[in-house]
């Protein structure tokens, strides 16, 4: 499939990612509050674990000046759990779908779309919240408010590459589901998003220091930390790999679905 035939559909792709907006939180009392709320909880527990009784400190961000763990924390919470969510919701969206795809053919690929779409849209509302506080702070992040919003764009096409490949790989290795897991777990702690970059200083061989720098996550994380918690530029050099990372990504992840979607209807 072409990105052409994608744009023709995009009103299917469209009305996707309203179902999955309108069903997120239908008859929760808080509604899409909670989509602030759960991340919220999470820092508090990770800055008591880590910046109490491990007594992790948070690097004062230069030039913004801010010195807060919990911010620190969320900068770098928020981008993971949208990619996260675009794994976990996108891995499931083909088998989730089962009975649509062996009834009619329409451009598959937009069950995955729909649900990048969505955990976009309540990653943006996350982001304007964290904006807000770190203003508040005294973190002039308007100046490079542009710059994140690539780098969440960026983020987007990186996890929506990933999900492409999972979501058709699941239909045909099951146990994928349940190994993925387990991946996403290690992959978050091999991230510095509760602890510091500069903790794992002689703390851990070369070799696996180099591994964990170049964590494509770790890359991601580090960037925000700089548009959002420093307020400042992440460099072009950074920008640059991020932005092939996530074309890379992208295009594998498309053309490992469309060959995998060719036998879908008997898979499933």
């Amino acid at each position: 499939m072409t990105i052409s035939e994608l744009v023709a559909s995009r009103e299917l792709l469209w009305n996707l990612t309203l179902r999955e907006l309108r069903t997120k939180y239908r008859r929760s009392v808080l509604g899409w509050a909670w989509s602030m709320l759960n991340p919220i909880a999470t820092a508090a527990i990770y800055s008591f674990v880590f910046g109490v009784l491990f007594e992790a400190v948070a690097p004062v961000g230069a030039p913004s000046g801010v010195e807060n763990f919990a911010v620190f924390l969320l900068c770098a919470l928020l981008p993971w759990n949208f990619f996260a969510l675009v794994q976990v919701e996108g891995m499931g969206s083909v088998l989730g779908n089962a009975g649509l795809i062996r009834k009619v053919y329409f451009v598959r690929e937009s069950l995955v779309f729909a649900k990048v779409l969505h955990g976009l849209v309540q990653f943006s509302i996350e982001m304007v919240l964290l904006c807000i506080l770190l203003l508040f702070l005294g973190s002039n992040v308007v100046i490079w408010l542009p710059v994140t919003i690539l780098l969440m764009l960026m983020l987007a096409a990186f996890a929506a590459g990933i999900a492409l490949a999972l979501s058709v790989l699941t239909v045909y290795f099951r146990d994928l589901t349940y190994l993925w897991a387990i991946v996403l777990q290690v992959w978050f702690f091999a991230t510095p998003i509760v602890y510091p970059p500069n903790l794992l200083e002689g703390r851990v061989p070369s070799w696996a220091r180099i591994l964990l720098d170049n964590n494509p996550m770790a890359r991601f994380a580090a960037a925000f930390r700089r548009t959002l918690y420093d307020a400042t530029a992440p460099g072009w050099t950074t920008m640059a790999a991020l932005a092939l990372l996530s074309v890379v990504s992208l295009v594998l992840g498309w053309t490992i679905f469309s060959r995998g979607s060719r036998r879908l209807a008997e898979e499933l």
